[in-house]
């Protein structure tokens, strides 16, 4: 179909779109560097992931072409292949654009050719000294057998002369004693990487041996394993596959340069991996340590504006976040307010709350050090009914949360690991308090995003805090059904997946539907990371020919193509890109008005997300809130610096025209945060003074009557003595008579 694409291929433009913020002008330069990094990053996991998913399909000689494109396994692997090939120039350029650039501020790669005599003896010394007592060489040959090499770590490869076929030097290249990074002057703004240094020395690993070409590798291996299970022996069959997925089939093979054919073919027969997915590069074989190079120069002109998650308006100081929320509902929007002094609150008061009877939550990802695990073994030690149910099979997490499963069951948590077969990746958490009367209260949380003080820092994401007593009895439910391994199918008002969160969607696109038929003005809107259910790419086409107004902010992978006439021309598709993660996941059915239906929740409209995880999506029913939402909406489909926009043949393009006024969504929500904060602060302060005032007054009120009194009784006491005092004679008054004798007269 015209309007429908591969989603490993729409991967990719996503990632495409990571790259460009590494060459936009906008981004500060060492910001750039980082988008480099992002972008390595990002391709890593994809091939662990996806590619590793996608290969296990053609291996088992499965023909069945994909949905979306049509092609076979093989098929797709190929454009995969041949898409990621392309774009190699683009990210050498990048990067080495972005590091001229920085020369200005005194950053230099420094490679051997453009090194001083004295830098190289030195380097020479601090080879001999600081690496080479820590590292071993392997010499290979068909005598002997291949060594494992590990997921993701460098290695230095030398061709060494041999007499009887190809012999190969083989050096790891990651030293746990030394720093990647080795500094060539004092601020180490010029270096040089640890690995570059085995490399040019390599050959001093192998003394009886002539080196006869050298290059560095760097295998990805596939990480698509799967597993099922529940109780404490799924546990210890995760920690067995997280093992076992080290050892997966390497997925990609790249060199730091050109290397001997014969010894790349021997390379690649050993490693089992096809020529085709070999990949030459010009730079770094690892950009992670871009990200410490920041940490060398704190000039504003190489950096973001420091921006700092601000304390929620929304939020008092003087009351718990509980009898808040009782109140009314509560929208938190993230990174632009603080984790810390909102969420995280809410469950250190909720833990220290002898009120709180239980607290019930869903974990994925987690911080390495989490406050959020801190609160619920608090809440357990003091002797509330805890529930967690930790998701043992987050990618790339199962380590982390095995061990914080551990902790918890230490500190008297009850854990669980869900359902047998699907993972449950919702955010989810509700606390139940005691009232009075003997009855209780309740407070349900629904997020977007993680519980992680990292990402929330990060990613922008959304949770709604309630205490709805049907939303909570729905809480109830899911909770209940996570512990027996079943699923929720009916519910008052969350949307829960599997069975419970795309039959309710896709009923309420065909309300809109209905209306667009009938005449009215139908429109959808939804927020999310990713699009690729079928059953939602086919409603949402057949609600733009009936006339439906479709807006859709997609960040990532997009199968469905806006634009195409016929099918799709009533859809609008829109990518952020910036320097928050776009995170959020909003659902909107209906304009304005009380028949307006907005949600939030954990899902995208992914099938793994709609039909083969549990999910939580809640309404948001406050109409201020509901207000807000529309307006963070359409605030982000305003942007014109980090948004692209859809074109009916699939590509994006940057929808800002230079005589624009640029406009970035991000920046100017965390404006808003700060402006909402100092408005509170400002309003606090005023009330404050008309606090005082009115004390003052009152004060006041009170000292009058006293002050009358006062004022009165001196007056009686001056008015008393008057009337004893002896008045003098003359004017009206007659002196008294004398008593006695009269007195003598000449």
């Amino acid at each position: 179909m015209e309007y429908l694409e591969n989603r490993e291929l729409s991967w990719i433009k996503f990632n495409k779109r990571v790259l460009e913020e590494a060459v936009d002008p906008d981004t500060p330069l060492l910001e750039r560097l980082s988008f480099s990094a992002i972008y390595q990053s990002n391709l890593d996991e994809f091939f662990m992931v996806r590619v590793g998913s996608v290969t296990e399909k053609a291996k088992k000689k499965n023909t069945k072409p994909d949905k979306f494109s049509g092609m076979t396994p093989s098929q797709q692997l190929d454009a995969i292949f041949t898409a990621v090939r392309r774009l190699q120039p683009s990210v050498e350029g990048a990067f080495l654009t972005t590091m001229s650039e920085l020369a200005e501020f005194g950053y230099e790669h420094v490679s051997f050719d453009k090194m001083t005599k004295e830098e190289l003896s030195q380097l020479e010394l601090y080879f001999k000294r600081e690496i080479k007592p820590f590292i071993s060489g392997i010499v290979i040959n068909d005598a002997l057998p291949f060594p494992f090499l590990q997921n993701k770590e460098i290695y230095a490869v030398v061709q060494l002369g041999s007499k009887k076929g190809i012999s190969i030097g083989l050096i790891p290249a990651t030293i746990n004693r030394s720093e990647r990074i080795i500094p060539l002057d004092e601020n180490g703004k010029r270096f040089i990487l640890a690995e570059e240094v085995i490399l040019h020395f390599a050959h001093q690993m192998f003394k009886n041996y002539k080196v006869i070409d050298r290059t560095l590798i760097r295998v990805t291996r596939s990480a698509a394993i799967t597993a099922s299970g529940t109780g404490p022996e799924f546990r210890r069959r995760m920690e067995e596959l997280v093992d076992k997925r080290q050892k997966l089939q390497p997925m990609r093979l790249e060199m730091s340069g050109v290397f001997s054919r014969d010894a790349l073919d021997y390379l690649c027969k050993k490693l089992k991996i096809k020529n085709a997915r070999v990949f030459t590069s010009r730079i770094p074989l690892d950009l992670s340590y871009l990200f410490t190079l920041q940490e060398y120069d704190d000039d504003p002109k190489l950096h973001y504006t420091p921006r700092t998650p601000r304390k929620p308006a929304a939020l008092s100081d003087t009351r718990p976040v509980f009898s808040q929320v009782k109140s009314r509902d509560i929208l938190l929007s993230y990174p632009f307010e603080s984790i810390n002094q909102s969420f995280i609150r809410l469950l250190q008061e909720s833990a220290n709350d002898p009120k709180v009877t239980s607290i019930k939550i869903t974990l994925y990802r987690l911080a390495r050090n989490s406050k959020v695990i801190d609160a619920l073994c608090t809440a357990a030690e003091n002797g509330k009914d805890v529930l967690v149910m930790i998701e043992l099979r987050a990618r790339f997490d199962e380590e982390n949360n095995i061990e914080w499963s551990k902790h918890l069951q230490e500190a008297g948590v009850n854990v669980i690991y869900g359902p047998k077969e699907y993972k449950a990746h919702s955010k989810l958490l509700l606390i139940t308090r005691k009232a009075q009367g003997g009855s209780f209260d309740y407070v349900t949380q629904i997020g977007t995003g993680n519980y992680n003080e990292k990402t929330a820092a990060l990613y922008t994401d959304l949770m709604l805090l309630t205490a709805d007593r049907d939303i909570a009895a729905d809480a109830e439910a899911v909770f209940t059904a996570l512990q027996n391994g079943t699923f929720v199918e009916k519910t008052n008002k969350l949307l829960v997946s599997p069975l419970a969160l795309r039959p309710q969607v896709l009923a309420m696109m065909d309300e809109q539907i209905a209306i667009a038929k009938s005449g009215g003005k139908g429109y959808i809107a939804a927020k999310i990371n990713s699009l690729n259910d079928s059953a939602i790419i086919a409603k949402l086409v057949e609600a733009s020919q009936a006339g439906v107004k479709v807006e859709l902010i997609v960040r990532g992978l997009c199968c469905l193509i806006a634009g195409v006439q016929g099918y799709t021309e009533n859809i609008t598709v829109r990518s952020i890109v910036g320097r928050f993660l776009e995170h959020s996941r909003i659902f909107i059915f209906g304009e304005n008005g009380a028949d307006q239906k907005i949600y939030i929740g954990s899902a995208d409209y992914m099938s793994r997300n709609t039909v083969r995880r549990v999910e939580v999506a809640a309404p948001v029913e406050d109409e201020r809130l509901k207000k807000r939402i529309r307006e963070m909406f359409s605030v982000i489909m305003r942007d014109n610096t980090k948004a692209r926009i859809m074109l009916s043949d699939g590509t994006y393009i940057r929808e800002r025209r230079n005589s624009d006024i640029p406009f970035n969504s991000q920046e100017y929500f965390y404006e808003e945060a700060y402006k909402a904060l100092e408005s509170k602060s400002s309003r606090q302060e005023q009330l404050r003074k008309n606090r005082e005032k009115g004390a003052a007054k009152k004060s006041a009120a009170k000292k009058a009557p006293a002050k009358k009194a006062a004022e009165k009784t001196t007056a009686a006491k001056t008015t008393g003595r008057k009337k004893t005092a002896k008045p003098a004679p003359g004017k009206n008054e007659t002196a008294p008579k004398r008593r006695g004798r009269p007195k003598k007269t000449e």
